[in-house]
């Protein structure tokens, strides 16, 4: 992981876990001046950290702004490849228009873009996607498997098990389900989606573009009117103030374990977890396709991602895409 400098100083901080460093420590630690050090920390403070001076220890990190900057994420960080090359921005268009770019400029496999807010955020079918600053996670991770493109789709359930299993593995006041194919829900309202594009030549993936937006601090007025009663956030269904950065890290980790898991023993595992969690199955739902309405039960899916639909007459269709709402 390669740090600017004054990421690598904050990042000292943050786990020394409220322990005064010595700016002479630091210095000699970094190979830079105390001067250097001095300048990182009145820039860190302009961004809204914190520091108190303790005689004769050093400097004490007093407060911390939330965000989700380099420094925070990796304090968190237990992955080898995802997270380790982080592009943060206090505000973009969409990050998956700068992970677009970086993905063909060759940016490696694992690559996080991730902003405070986004001015052009999207869903599935270009929808706009609410992104408010400071108080949710918006983020592209840039992967790039060896599989060919027919295989792409299932990258966004393998994406839907990370999240879901990482939220469960920090809070425990609620369970969220997975909403076929992309939506994540805590109590039948919408608190994460996730959009999947595919860079590719004719057999094989050159990258894929998993984008991530979670409602993470919002309240229920920070929603427009008209998302206030389908909307919601961990922090609304937790009690409590989500710490963002840890949440992105825990992602990466499942993200990537579970990218491991689906090229190594192929999809059926990635199927049984997301069967686990799924909101759909057993219920049943209308699915609206480019083409039809379909109407009946959710019963599964299969090892391509594919939704049944069992029909009132018995037939099972499968359906690629479309948009589900339970009946």
């Amino acid at each position: 992981m390669t740090l600017s400098m004054k990421d690598e100083i904050l990042k000292r901080f943050l786990l020394a876990n409220n322990t005064p460093i010595s700016g002479q420590h630091l210095a000699d630690e970094l190979g830079i001046s105390r001067t250097a050090i001095w300048k990182h920390l009145q820039t860190l403070q302009e961004e809204g950290y914190g520091f108190e001076t303790i005689k004769k220890k050093g400097y004490l990190l007093s407060s911390t702004p939330d965000k989700v900057d380099p420094a925070r994420v990796t304090s968190f960080l237990t992955t080898e490849r995802f997270g380790q090359r982080i592009h943060y921005l206090e505000e973009c268009t969409s990050t998956q228009i700068i992970a677009h770019e970086l993905a063909k400029d060759g940016a490696q496999d694992g690559t996080l873009v991730i902003a405070e807010t986004q001015t052009n955020g999207k869903g599935r079918m270009a929808r706009p996607w609410e992104s408010t600053k400071g108080k949710g996670i918006w983020m592209t991770v840039i992967i790039r498997p060896n599989v060919p493109p027919s295989q792409a789709p299932q990258f966004t359930l393998v994406a839907a098990v990370a999240i879901v299993n990482a939220i469960k593995s920090l809070y425990k006041n609620f369970t969220p389900t997975i909403k076929w194919p992309n939506d994540i829900l805590i109590n039948g309202r919408k608190c994460t989606g996730i959009l999947t594009e595919m860079l590719a030549e004719m057999d094989r993936v050159e990258a894929l573009l998993i984008g991530i937006g979670i409602n993470a601090n919002q309240q229920l007025k920070d929603f427009p009117e008209s998302l206030q009663s389908i909307a919601t956030s961990l922090s609304i269904e937790e009690h409590e103030p989500i710490n963002r950065a840890q949440l992105v890290a825990t992602i990466l980790s499942y993200l990537e374990n579970y990218t491991n898991v689906y090229l190594s023993e192929g999809f059926l595992p990635i199927k049984a977890l997301w069967e686990e969690s799924s909101g759909t199955i057993g219920k049943r739902i209308k699915a609206t396709t480019l083409r039809e309405v379909i109407e009946g039960t959710a019963i599964g899916i299969t090892e391509s991602g594919v939704l049944e639909i069992q029909l009132d007459n018995g037939e099972i269709k499968g359906v690629y895409s479309a948009d589900i709402e339970l009946t």
